[in-house]
This record gives C-alpha cells, structure tokens and sequence, in this order.
C-alpha cells in the first residue's frame, strides 16, 4: 500500500465573502511527482501556503508529512522543503554562504552543513564559483542552487511554485533531471507550473478551476477522458470553465 505523504479533506479557505479554495480534496503518495495546475486566481498559491504551513484553512482539514495543518505548522516547516520562481536565495551572499545559511535554517548540525555544503558544490559544477555573488550567477544556475537549497536538509516533501519560470528550454530540462534524481533519493515532489509539456512528467496532474479540482489522474488518462493530444489541450479544456480571475 502506498505511504500517503499529503492529504487534504474538504479543505477550504475564505478571504471574506471570497472563497479562494473551495473544499478541495486530494492525497499525494511517497516518492510522487505531483503536478498542481491551475490558471491565475484559481487557487493552487492559496491551497499550497496552507500546505506549507504558511496559512491557516477556514474549515476542512490536511496533513503534510504526518502533520496537522492546522495545529504543526511548525513541524512541517520543518520537514518540507519550498522553492519560488523568485528562487528563495539572498542575492547579496557568495554561493557557500547562501548553502550554510539555509542548511542553519533548517536546524542543522554545523559539521553536517559544512560535509554537505562541499559535496553539494562538487555536484553542481560550483567549486569553482563558491565565493561568487548569488547575484552574479546566470539565472539557469541559481535556479539549480535554489533547488539544491530546498533539499539540502533531506526534506520527506518539496513543494516547488512555478519553479522554472523564465528560465531558457534546457536550463528547464536539467532541472527536471535534478528533480527525478530527487525521488530516487525519496523525495516527494508538489510543483506547480504554466508549462504544460512539464505536466507530461508528472505522475499525476491535478488541475483546478475557480478554487476547486476539476480534474486529477495521471497525464495518460485526462488526455484520454478529455479526447485531447496534449495536456496543454486538457488545461485548455478545464480551463474555460473558469468564471473568475483574481486569487
């Protein structure tokens, strides 16, 4: 039977008289690559702050990790790892420094950041740019040492917002690379993305429409309950039933 990592039950989140997610229920496997697709203003940032830990549901529930939404945001903060299209990094400190920092963040020992830090540098291709400003550093590979961040401390789940935004087509392939090494090592991947050809690599795709999930199986089959080719022509499809257009 397979571990559930994520589960979200009638989970619900109001801003007034504005229901931003609408009772959305769904659960996410060990070792998933899970695709969270929505247009703008349908939801997917709002229910993954609440994922996350970053935001308290209005009603329904949801565990991360083993862990309450609700009651341990703390403890799946812990547990999680999280990386934006801004990439979460501080432009302003040398590669190393940006590595050491996050792996103190996130509770480490110091003897076990400085072993990881240089092994995570050799990987990269780094060594030789360690000293070099964040802010220096070509955006296809910040994106990488961003993602090296979020996993830095062995994180059950990492939760992945329009990680590749902006970067060229093969900066994006490697990144994808990065990501299925990932889950060998374990690692449950939530990511949220506007390219639709990503969609393909997921296991499974949910997609939302105007606060709730419309659609969620593997790529295979909502392209076969849909009649489409691409998944671009499933998202298109769901898409249109969309009534509203803010978060």
């Amino acid at each position: 039977m397979d571990e559930i990592v994520i589960s979200a039950d009638q989970l619900t989140k109001k801003f007034g008289n504005f229901t931003a997610v609408d009772h959305i229920t769904f659960q996410v496997n060990k070792g998933e690559i899970f695709g969270f697709l929505g247009a703008n203003g349908a939801g997917k940032t709002t229910a993954m702050r609440m994922l996350c830990g970053l935001s308290l549901p209005t009603s329904g529930s949801g565990t991360v990790a083993g862990f309450d939404i609700a009651r341990d945001q703390e403890k799946i903060k812990a547990n999680i790892g999280y990386m934006s299209q801004k990439f979460s990094l501080y432009e302003n400190l040398k590669v190393w420094e940006n590595i050491r920092l996050f792996g103190g963040i996130y509770g480490m020992k110091e003897k076990d950041i400085a072993t990881k830090t240089d092994q995570i540098l050799a990987h990269l291709g780094f060594s030789a740019e360690k000293d070099t400003l964040v802010r220096d550093l070509p955006l296809g590979w910040k994106q990488k040492l961003a993602f090296s961040v979020s996993i830095f401390h062995s994180p059950k789940i990492v939760f992945l917002d329009e990680p590749t935004g902006g970067v060229d087509p093969a900066a994006r392939r490697q990144f994808w690379e990065m990501i299925y090494e990932a889950v060998k090592d374990g690692i449950t991947i939530f990511v949220t993305t506007h390219y639709m050809d990503e969609a393909e690599y997921c296991d499974r795709v949910s997609i939302m429409v105007d606060g709730r999930i419309e659609g969620l199986d593997t790529p295979k089959k909502l392209k076969e309950k849909t009649n489409s080719k691409t998944m671009d022509e499933v998202f298109q499809k769901f898409a249109r039933k969309a009534t509203r257009n803010s978060d």
